[in-house]
């Protein structure tokens, strides 16, 4: 699979580039997919959530009433959970919602997403960017040649640039990340993925 390898100002260039079909053209797994998102999600919780139980809530601990000939329910102390002010009753404690999965799973999964987006035409390829200084209006500039800047975009690159990440920050609806720390759930929350030419050869060989 060929693509133009675009320039700054959005032209097409006479370089291209060849995309591999073990990645960009593979028949995409969903549940692969569902379960590299479901573990991404998971990892970003904190799981510091905690309500105080019964024997956790401050109060005295005497029988509000005697246990027969009231006429009424019985009732035991006023920490009980089915009281207003008791405790809550099997509520939320710390807890890790982190698991498992396997490399190949995760591997399986990101080359889903993006055959996904080569299928959709949500794909591109430019040249590597170099900007001399961080600046976020030069960014959008970039964005605008591509026709992006309406986009929800992913901007990956071969390796770490401090100027073009520090450049794309401000911007709610910009992402720049590297190719080894590119995942399956940044490919599919962004409408287009811009691939720096650099990043093409780093994807396939840490996916291959």
């Amino acid at each position: 699979m060929e693509v133009k390898v675009l320039d700054a100002q959005g032209k097409a260039t006479s370089t291209k580039v060849t995309l591999s079909d073990s990645i960009f053209g593979i028949e995409p797994n969903d549940h692969a997919i569902y379960l590299d998102v479901k573990q991404y999600l998971a990892n970003q919780r904190q799981g510091t959530h905690k309500a105080k139980e019964r024997a956790e809530i401050a109060g005295s601990t005497k029988k509000i009433k005697k246990q027969k000939g009231t006429g009424t329910a019985r009732v035991g102390n006023i920490k009980s959970g089915t009281r207003v002010g008791g405790g809550r009753i099997f509520g939320p404690r710390p807890r890790n919602y982190s698991f498992k999965l396997n490399i190949k799973l995760k591997r399986l999964a990101r080359k889903s997403a993006l055959a996904y987006k080569a299928q959709n035409d949500a794909l591109m390829v430019v040249e590597d960017m170099s900007m001399a200084s961080p600046k976020t209006a030069d960014f959008k500039a970039f964005l605008g040649n591509l026709k992006l800047e309406n986009e929800k975009v992913l901007v990956v690159v071969g390796s770490q640039n401090d100027n073009v990440y520090l450049s794309s920050r401000n911007l709610q609806r910009a992402k720049v990340v590297t190719a080894d720390s590119l995942n399956t759930y940044d490919v599919l929350n962004a409408r287009k993925v811009v691939l720096a030419a650099s990043s093409v050869e780093a994807i396939e060989k840490i996916l291959n």
